[in-house]
Order: C-alpha cells, then sequence, then structure tokens
C-alpha cells in the first residue's frame, strides 16, 4: 500500500467518522451530549479539511470545475 492509498483511506474514514459524529449531534436527547458531539464533529471536519488539502496540494485529489453551461441548465431547472 502506498502513500496515496493510505491517505485516500484515511479521508474515508474521517468522512465516516464525520457522519457519525453528525447524527450524534442530531440524536442527542441533552445539551452536554449534543455539544459533546458537536466539538468531536468540527474536529473531525478539521482533520478531514486537513487530509483534503495534503492530497489536493500532492495531486492525489483532484476536483473538477463544473461546466458554466450545466450550471445554467440546473438553476433554470430548480428555478
Amino acid at each position: 500500500m502506498n502513500d496515496q492509498e493510505l491517505m485516500e483511506n484515511m479521508l474515508m474514514l474521517e468522512k465516516g467518522v464525520c457522519d457519525l459524529y453528525l447524527h450524534g449531534t442530531i440524536e442527542a436527547s441533552t445539551d452536554n451530549v449534543r455539544s459533546s458531539f458537536g466539538s468531536a464533529l468540527n474536529s473531525s471536519l478539521s482533520m478531514q479539511d486537513q487530509i483534503y488539502s495534503k492530497m489536493s496540494e500532492k495531486g492525489w485529489y483532484k476536483t473538477d470545475c463544473a461546466e458554466q453551461d450545466k450550471i445554467s441548465q440546473l438553476k433554470q431547472q430548480f428555478s
């Protein structure tokens, strides 16, 4: 397993953790529990962003820009 594959796995795991913390925050029954999950969620989102940034910096996570005509079509569709 190379560095890129390790980073991809780390990113996917961190996204999963964020999902779990989000649901914990939403479903929390008390303010203390909600606050704890919210704090953990924010930390995980920060880690996810750091992993993404490092991968992007190395060219391992490329994003494509949306084409303007497709953006216009979607705007019309949902207007």
